[in-house]
């Protein structure tokens, strides 16, 4: 699934959370200390971005943003982290974003080496560029003949300014003054390729490792080999020295084994075998501490402690995962939390969905584990079981006793394992009296109680076994259940079915208690794998034609078929409610399939859902997810797009002509209209607000012996008041030129919408306007009843002709008895208004009738 970063397209189904159980790759990691926080940090490769680690708990405290390319070496110094991929190379600043990008190289850059303010760079064409960090810009370029001196090792001498020390292949050293450009010394060396440059305690000295296995302590000084050392397990990957007063040299291994060097006694006082399954990728002391930090192409990545008396170091913090592909994983609990994992290369791990300190590994099955610890083997590889290949999980009873049941490959016994302990379990599950080597385990099941396994063999027999004691509790079918090999076992959540499928394409159901034969059919091609949802009873068939079957176990019918994988399906899993089955297959797609509907789920692919796929659909390639859940967040958002457009259902104004439909508007728009003036009345003021008289500049007095003030003269004249006919003054409104237009036309949708757009207040005074007395006419207030005999009929917006036609009768009821036009305008409203309500009435009485007897009746 993994193509360029241009043409991928997200799901709009599942959206990428976290990659689990990556934690370093075959690129040396990287020490840091931060004078800062006090503490060193390690940096891991694992692929496209890498993670960095607080030595002390080896907590995960950041992750990298993604390069386009795998990570090809790394680097660091106190403050930024560079990572080369392909020809180029970036420098990450807080240990996730890119500050810099350099680009020169055109053959892939395999060495790099902090150098003050500039970067060091070296290609495979033996290219070496120095780079200032800051400006980007390009320092210095040296260009060396591959046939006679290619670069694989570079190092900066301590106290040496301004130089550089570069091993060959071709087993020569080279000395350079990168300020002049100068080659200041070319070393000999000892006829074969440098792997390994590493800096001694003492300065002049530094350690060379060779391919031949060699470890040459060289003074670079006076060109004088000190001491030499030699291991036996292939060439020198990496080398390291103590620096907490112990004069001990560490050396890695392509067989995963460490040699520890005594340096004034000159000989080796310790090994740590199998410190890693595969060539040690990095090795590194930590300054002035007991500790040596490790990490290999296994996915791990060890932290060492030296503090026993014999110089050889135990383990004192790990992070593991798998180092081999996976056979199967399974959620191990209900809670969605722990991941159950079996790899290739024979462990079995917990990973947490939550915090990776959660994580734990129940460890590689031994043959006979009480053996080796008595006989305290060194070479455990000779009694390891072979890889899981299936295994199934029941938490219901793991405080007290095993409840995994494990099946391995080329194995008859099965193994049971304990996750509380962490630990492979006390029983290996087989029937007595088969002599026969090539029958072996293929399929496995444990009952929801955690009581019970049941194994399926390829010779076709179905056995039971007590998962507390061990003991065989029968088996199911007088000789075998099936005539060819075991592909399925289930049990159901009641332990009451137990199905079974072969190789020969039959399905049957047996009575798990008395084990006889229920039901069987034959199916249209031989299963590959088989799973049961317990709580549905819907049981999914993966068949070797590359269709998937499922199966309602109550009707022992099946209910779906579908087809479109272009590969064998290698596992399928139901969504808790049962609702979707999810399959995976040999042809790199992952597809949803929806039960009810049985159509594969084109919203795994696009936006559009409620819809089946197109018979020739081909599905998009998806970007897995990193570690952390914002590392692809920058990538979705730029080069996500949607294949198809979401449908947005508009529902219409009406959907039917016989159906009241009310206007959707406010009640605060139409429910008070009949309350107005009793609202208007109690918002009103007791006293209306007094405005204070301004007084003259000059104050007019009274003359006299005591001076008063002059008080002004009041006129009262009756004559003043006039009664002032606001129908000659008032204009006439929007909504009155509308209903005027309404009447020759009878179309009122205008005068409608100007209504609907006033509040209250807004309303009453349009329809008080109507009345000849303040503007409007007759014919104005027929033509708005014509307007409300119109909404009727049409039967929308119900609720506001209720209420317009409400207010307008308390504001104009004496003027409409008056007038005969409006009368029988009034008379042909009111049957239409009683017609309408006798029908909507007999509706409601109806409805509740059918309630009434829902709600007493005893069904």
């Amino acid at each position: 699934m993994e193509s360029g970063m241009e043409g991928r397209t997200a799901s709009a189904l599942f959206a990428g959370f976290r990659a689990l159980g990556l934690f370093s790759n075959d690129i040396p990691h990287v020490v840091r200390f931060s004078a800062l926080k006090r503490r060193f940090y390690v940096t891991t490769c694992v692929g496209k971005s890498f993670h960095t680690y607080d030595v002390q708990k080896l907590s995960l405290v950041a992750v990298s943003n993604s390069v386009p390319q795998d990570i090809c070496c790394m680097a660091a110094d106190g403050r930024l982290v560079f990572a080369a991929y392909g020809n180029v190379f970036s420098a990450f600043a807080r240990n996730k974003e890119v500050v810099h990008t350099f680009k020169g190289h055109k053959a892939e850059i395999h060495l790099l080496q902090p150098f003050g303010d500039h970067i060091i760079s070296v290609d495979s064409d033996s290219v070496l560029i120095i780079w200032h960090i800051y400006s980007e810009e390009e320092y210095l370029q040296l260009t060396f003949d591959k046939s006679i001196f290619k670069i694989s090792a570079i190092l900066h001498p301590s106290t040496y300014l301004n130089k550089i020390l570069l091993g060959s292949e071709q087993g020569s050293l080279q000395l350079w003054n990168v300020k002049s450009n100068k080659l200041l010394y070319t070393f000999p060396g000892w006829k074969v390729g440098v792997t390994a440059l590493q800096q001694a305690p003492a300065v002049d000295v530094v350690a060379v490792g060779l391919v031949s296995g060699q470890v040459i302590i060289h003074n670079i000084k006076f060109d004088e080999t000190l001491m030499k050392f030699r291991q036996d397990w292939g060439p020198i990957t990496s080398i390291s020295f103590r620096t907490d007063g112990h004069p001990v040299m560490a050396a890695g291994s392509p067989c995963g084994h460490i040699g520890l060097w005594d340096l004034e006694e000159k000989k080796l006082i310790n090994q740590m075998r199998n410190a890693h399954s595969t060539a040690i990728a990095g090795l590194t002391f930590l300054h002035r501490e007991p500790l040596l930090v490790t990490n290999g192409a296994d996915n791990a990545l060890r932290i060492w402690i030296f503090d026993g008396p014999t110089g050889e170091g135990r383990l004192l913090r790990f992070r593991m995962g798998h180092s081999a592909p996976l056979t199967s994983i399974r959620y191990y609990g209900h809670n969605g939390q722990q991941i159950l994992s079996a790899s290739q290369d024979g462990t079995l791990q917990s990973f947490s969905t939550i915090h990776e300190k959660f994580n734990k590994s129940l460890g590689h099955g031994l043959i006979n584990k009480k053996r080796v610890k008595r006989k305290g083997l060194q070479n455990a590889m000779s009694v390891r079981l072979p890889p899981i290949t299936k295994f199934a999980a029941e938490a219901a009873r793991e405080s007290d006793w095993d409840g995994i049941i494990a099946c391995h490959q080329g194995k008859l016994s099965c193994s049971t394992w304990n996750y509380q302990r962490s630990t492979i379990g006390a029983y290996f599950l087989k029937p007595k009296g088969l002599t026969k080597d090539d029958i072996t385990a293929t399929a496995v099941d444990i009952t929801s109680c955690g009581n019970f396994a049941v194994i399926g063999l390829s010779s076709g027999t179905v056995d039971v076994y007590n998962m507390q004691s061990g003991i065989h509790r029968g088996s199911f079918g007088k000789d075998q259940a099936h005539i060819g090999s075991i592909r399925g076992v289930a049990v159901d959540g009641l332990n009451q079915l137990t199905v079974t499928t072969g190789s020969e394409g039959l399905l049957k159901f047996w009575n798990f208690k008395n084990k006889f034969l229920m039901h069987s059919m034959d199916l249209s091609s031989s299963p590959n794998m088989m799973l049961l949802h317990r709580d549905s009873g819907i049981l999914g068939l993966a068949l070797d034609d590359f269709s998937i079957s499922v199966l309602d176990t109550e009707t022992r019918k099946i209910v779906r078929e579908f087809s479109g994988h272009q590969g064998q399906i290698n596992d399928m899993a139901f969504s808790p409610d049962g609702r979707w089955l999810i399959s995976a297959a040999m042809d790199c797609s992952i597809r949803t399939w929806d039960l009810p509907s049985g159509w594969s789920n084109i919203s795994l692919y696009s936006v559009v859902s409620l819809r089946p796929l197109p018979t020739d659909y081909v599905p998009s390639v998806v970007m897995l997810p990193g570690t952390c859940q914002t590392q692809d967040m920058e990538v979705s958002e730029e080069t996500v797009e949607p294949s198809d457009e979401m449908i947005e259902y508009d529902s219409p104004e009406q959907l039917n002509e016989k159906l009241v439909t009310l206007s959707l508007l406010p009640e605060s728009r139409w429910k008070n209209l009949l309350n107005l003036d009793v609202i208007k009345k109690k918002n009103k003021p007791k006293e209306p607000p007094k405005v204070p008289k301004s007084a003259p500049f000059f104050i007019p007095t009274v003359p006299g012996l005591v001076p008063r003030f002059a008080i002004p003269e009041q006129t009262n004249d009756p004559q003043q008041s006039r009664v002032v006919n606001l129908g000659i003054l008032a204009q006439k409104s929007d909504f009155c030129l509308k209903l005027e237009e309404g009447l020759l036309s009878n179309t009122y949708e205008a005068a409608l919408k100007l209504l609907k757009e006033l509040g209250p207040s807004g309303i009453e005074t349009e329809l008080r306007n109507l009345s000849p007395d303040c503007g409007g006419s007759v014919e104005v207030m027929q033509s708005f009843l014509k307007m409300i005999r119109l909404m009727l009929d049409r039967k929308r917006d119900f609720d506001l002709a209720q209420a317009y036609l409400a207010l307008f009768l308390k504001l104009h009821l004496r003027m409409l008895s008056s007038e005969p036009v409006l009368l029988e305008e009034m008379t042909k409203l009111s049957s239409q208004i009683e017609e309408n309500w006798i029908h909507l009435q007999s509706l409601f009485n109806q409805n509740m009738c059918v309630l009434n007897y829902i709600k007493s009746a005893l069904l």
